[in-house]
Parts: C-alpha cells; structure tokens; sequence
C-alpha cells in the first residue's frame, strides 16, 4: 500500500532481515519504478565524503576536487534514494538532510546555486532510533519527517512460516547456478530447519542450502554431514517421545566425545558438523550442553591450537573449559 505513494518509509530491523531487498521492492511497486534507484550507506564513510556524495560538489571546493561531481540527491532525481544505516549519519550531516526533505533543494560543496529535486527517501536502520532521539545521537525532528510510514522486520527466528519458502527458492536458485538436479527438500529435512533460530540469519540458511546443494546427489537435497542425521523408518530405534531438541542434543555430544571436546579447527566438531564455530556454541549453550556435559567430558591435554591467541606469558582464564575456547 506504502509503495503507490510518496510517503518517507523507515525499514527498521536486524542486520540480515532483508532491508534492502524491501527497500527496493517498494520501488519497483511504486510510480516511481522506471526512474533511479539510487542507494547511499550512511555508515560507509567519513562525514566530509560523505556530504560530497549526497549532495555533489563543484570544482576547488576542497583539496582534490578536480572536476564537478553529481551527488546522489541530483543522481536519484523523479526516482527513490535509500539511505542504509541512516542512524550512523553523522550530527552534522543531519540538518543538511532535514533540509533537503522538507524543502526539496539544495547546494554542491562549493557553491551558490539551489537545485532542486523531486525525490522520495527510503531509509533503514538497525539502530533504535526513537532511544538514538532521547539520547540526543539523532535528531528528533529528522526522525519524524523519515519515520512517516515505519516498516518493522523480525528475524528469522520469529517467522518460521517463511523458512520453506526461502528454501524452496535458495535450492532452485543453486541447483540452476550450478546445473543440478535438486527440487525436493524431504519433510524431515525442511521441518528441522524449520526448528533452528538461524543467528546469522537469512544468509546463513543461504550459506547452508548452498552447501545442502553442492553435497547432493540426485532430486532430493542433503544436509552436510552432521547437521541432520536422516533415518528411515526402519532404521529408526524406538526413542520414545524424545524431542527434535533432544535428538539435536544427542547427536552434538556424540560428536564432540568423538573429536575430545573440541570445537574448532579442522578436525574438530564445527567441521564434522558442517557448522560455523560462532554457531555450534551458540547451539551449544542454547541446548545446555556446555553446562551439563562439561563435567563429563574427558579432559584434553591442553593444545595451545584450540585456545584464543594469548600473549607470552598470560594464561588462558580458568572459568572456561578448554574445549570452549
């Protein structure tokens, strides 16, 4: 609905929900589709440089300004301008801006003349800029004149109706990318990773299904080794009413009792697992296994490979098991 006019829309949401991908889909739903699509990220570089690059700047108006340049205001003209990471803009930048949204015009570094434009502002954020407003870090009365239509994304986590979808697409997306024949992802398959929390978001369900359609063979997609263990029917032992949960539990303290409680490095259990380090602790800590099992792991020797860099002659901190650093 936002999209069919010019309203200011700010896209607010954590880092890998898919600002942009909303952001642009609001131009290609508006009137404005056949003009520019400009993009800015406000978080990308220094607030001199950065003025120059919204606004333009003429010949000599700072050391190396050597020709008259356009600044993306005058680029996204009769079109839409997405400013990413609007909550890092810079104090100074932000009257500047205001101006432009409220008056429609401007004027290059270095110059005296107004021009003016007709552009409609798109911003996104992963800051919360109503606390940046009380803190006195982001202007209030910019923030209302971009917070006219708010769009909120949740993560991945908090809309898991949306993970077979995205997977049916990623898996097309690389079977065609890579001349494979997978199209089908078994239900057992797509109702685990229907269960994940996903902290790398988007992109790591993108990363694992890249590596799901590299590994497989035939229609059907596999998971990399480790990450789910398939059973059939016949094969399945009688477990019970034991949860997804438990069974992911299990399955993550077996391996780890097979490589001597190590998390990282090639032979480790991240790589058996076809998992990131960062994300098997994350699951680690989430399924309780670093507090119940520690104790009954067996002790390494210490190996100077599996714990953080540590300066000659500091020790590595007591309080946290070997297997964990």
């Amino acid at each position: 609905m936002v999209s069919r006019t010019d309203a200011a829309v700010l896209i607010q949401g954590e880092t890998g929900t898919g600002k942009e991908l909303v952001a642009k889909a609001i131009h290609q739903e508006s009137q404005r589709k056949r003009a520019p699509y400009v993009k800015v990220n406000c978080a990308a570089m220094p607030a001199g440089l950065l003025e120059s690059e919204l606004f333009g700047h003429e010949r000599g108006a700072f050391t190396g300004a050597l020709t008259q340049t356009t600044g993306r205001f005058q680029l996204a003209h009769t079109g839409t301008l997405f400013l990413d990471e609007i909550g890092d803009l810079p104090l100074e930048l932000q009257p500047k801006l205001l101006r432009v949204l409220q008056e429609r015009e401007f004027e290059r570094l270095g110059s005296t003349r107004t021009i003016r434009v007709d552009v409609r502002i798109v911003a996104a954020t992963n800051q919360n800029l109503e606390q940046m407003v009380r803190e006195r870090r982001f202007r209030a009365d910019l923030f209302y004149r971009l917070n006219v239509f708010p769009i909120a994304l949740p993560p991945l986590r908090e809309r898991s109706e949306d993970i077979p979808l995205l997977v049916r697409e990623f898996v097309r997306r690389f079977a065609l990318r890579m001349n494979k024949e997978v199209s089908h992802v078994p239900p057992d398959v797509m109702e685990f990773l229907r269960q994940q929390d996903w902290p790398g978001k988007i992109r790591e369900l993108q990363n694992l299904i890249e590596r799901a359609v590299i590994l497989s063979f035939g229609q059907d997609l596999t998971l990399p080794g480790g990450t789910f263990k398939r059973t059939t029917r016949s094969e399945a032992a009688p477990v019970g009413n034991r949860t997804l949960a438990e069974a992911e539990r299990d399955h993550i303290v077996e391996t780890l009792r097979q490589v001597g409680w190590v998390v990282g490095g090639r032979q480790g259990a991240a790589a058996r697992l076809g998992l990131a380090r960062t994300t098997l602790l994350y699951r680690m800590r989430k399924l309780g296994i670093a507090q119940q099992q520690a104790s009954a792991a067996p002790a390494p020797a210490p190996e100077w490979s599996n714990v953080r860099s540590v300066s000659r002659g500091a020790r590595p901190s007591l309080t946290e098991p070997v297997w964990l650093r």
